[in-house]
């Protein structure tokens, strides 16, 4: 029997019979490890279930065998102590390729060589800071010594560069990676990816101590009057787009935004552009999946708070009509992070709750 429509003119209808699906109270006495909380956080509401949302999407990415899954990485998150997130995902095998900033990278060899970030004292004004040597980053602090000990291992691995061979910056962080391997006792991100084949690009690399560490380096050759190094960015343009047009499904995990999320993103843009042009027969070449974390709005305008429905209009995603699946998370990494990242791999059997041991190797 039909409804009739009240005094109003509203016909209200059961929830139950529309078929919406409730959200439930987070119940503390029945959370046990990281997935419990994050499927709790999932059946909430607000930020609590974009990262419940975020787990399942990125559970997706790791399930699906033919899914290739980049990461994309910004802001100083091996300073905040995110490094052996992403060395997990890379040994748990669901990220196959990484963008980076070079600071990013710079910051996460200070930890693979042994060394560490401080805790910043406000009491410290911050020219008193770069007196003694102390780099502020917001509440951390990044030793100048530390990157001098960076710069010593880049060179280090320059100093054996043959010079008829062209520098790229997933050449040079596979070159690192490999150093890391023979004279690192610790875990360190380009040590993971080099053990696992996991190239890594950075797309901005003048933008980082990496950059720096190589222009000093040309320096010295040039002092020297040995021959100098060449950079060519679009070796490690060119490499990416071959990795990624021989992939059956793509899936992206960002975390932050700016040149990493775009460069690994125009790729779709890149591959249209190479049929409709003309030098290759090629179908759309779409991300299927798509993760971010990033607490940027939308309103500001800017590539790291884009959604991905946007970049639907450009040809970078599958629409979520065509099978497309995204997760958006505006909050801060640090706090969503590890709660996404946990789940997922406590879901896929890399970290097992309660164990002293994830894959062989001893926790901390």
């Amino acid at each position: 029997m039909a409804k009739k429509k009240g005094p109003t003119g509203r016909i209200l209808h059961d929830p139950i019979e529309d078929r919406l699906m409730p959200i439930y109270p987070l119940d503390l006495s029945r959370i046990r490890t990281i997935d419990d909380m994050v499927r709790a956080m999932g059946q909430t509401a607000y930020t609590a279930r974009q990262i419940g949302d975020a787990a399942d999407v990125l559970e997706h990415m790791a399930r699906d065998k033919d899914c290739f899954v980049v990461m994309t990485l910004s802001g100083a998150l091996t300073v905040g102590k995110m490094g052996l997130l992403f060395c997990d995902l890379v040994d748990a095998g669901i990220v196959k390729a990484i963008v980076s900033t070079g600071a990013l990278m710079a910051h996460g060899l200070v930890e693979a060589t042994g060394r560490s970030h401080f805790r910043y004292d406000p009491r410290m004004g911050d020219t008193e800071l770069f007196l003694a040597g102390y780099n502020r980053v917001y509440d951390s602090l990044e030793p100048e010594v530390n990157l001098d000990a960076v710069e010593e291992v880049v060179d280090h691995v320059l100093e054996h560069w043959d010079a008829e061979e062209t520098v790229s910056s997933w050449k040079l962080n596979h070159r690192i990676g490999q150093y890391l391997a023979r004279h690192a006792k610790g875990r360190g991100i380009l040590k993971s990816c080099v053990e696992k084949n996991v190239p890594v690009f950075v797309p901005a690399f003048t933008d980082s101590e990496l950059g720096i560490d190589l222009a000093l380096h040309q320096r010295m050759r040039k002092q020297k009057g040995r021959a100098l190094l060449r950079f060519d960015p679009y070796l490690d343009f060119e490499h990416y787009a071959s990795t990624m047009l021989a992939t059956k499904r793509m899936g992206i995990f960002t975390i932050g935004g700016g040149v990493p999320r775009n460069w690994a993103q125009q790729f779709g843009v890149y591959a249209e552009l190479l049929a409709r042009r003309g030098f290759e027969k090629l179908p759309l070449k779409r991300y299927n999946y798509g993760v971010r974390v990033c607490p940027e709005p939308v309103n500001w305008g800017g590539l790291s708070g884009s959604t991905y429905t946007e970049a639907v209009s450009w040809g970078k995603f599958v629409p979520p009509e065509e099978g497309g699946k995204f997760a958006e998370v505006l909050d801060d990494a640090t706090v969503a992070l590890p709660l996404i990242v946990g789940a997922v791999l406590e879901r896929v059997g890399y970290l097992k709750p309660g164990a002293d041991t994830i894959k062989g190797k001893k926790s901390r």
